[in-house]
């Protein structure tokens, strides 16, 4: 447990900038999910607007540092590649 007030506030700052971590990781993930779901459904025009509306959030989440700028381009790469051979 933290006995500085200056440790208690980064105690504090830690947990409230998981949460948001947390959240627009999810966010992200979810993007992702919905661009799989539609190539499972098998309607390219929805995979492609799924894919337009994912790819800023994988692309926001670079600038936020949540992950990594290669991890974010092989996912961009393999769900276009994934839309384009159907």
């Amino acid at each position: 447990m933290a006995n500085i007030a200056s440790a208690k506030k980064r105690a504090r700052q830690a947990v409230v900038r998981r949460e948001h971590n947390v959240m627009l990781t999810s966010r992200m993930r979810t993007a992702v999910k919905k661009v799989i779901k539609a190539i499972h459904s098998g309607d390219k025009s929805a995979a492609e607007q799924a894919y337009r509306s994912a790819m800023p959030v994988v692309d926001s989440s670079v600038n936020k540092g949540l992950i990594h700028r290669n991890k974010a381009a092989r996912h961009k790469s393999r769900l276009n590649a994934r839309i384009r051979e159907m």
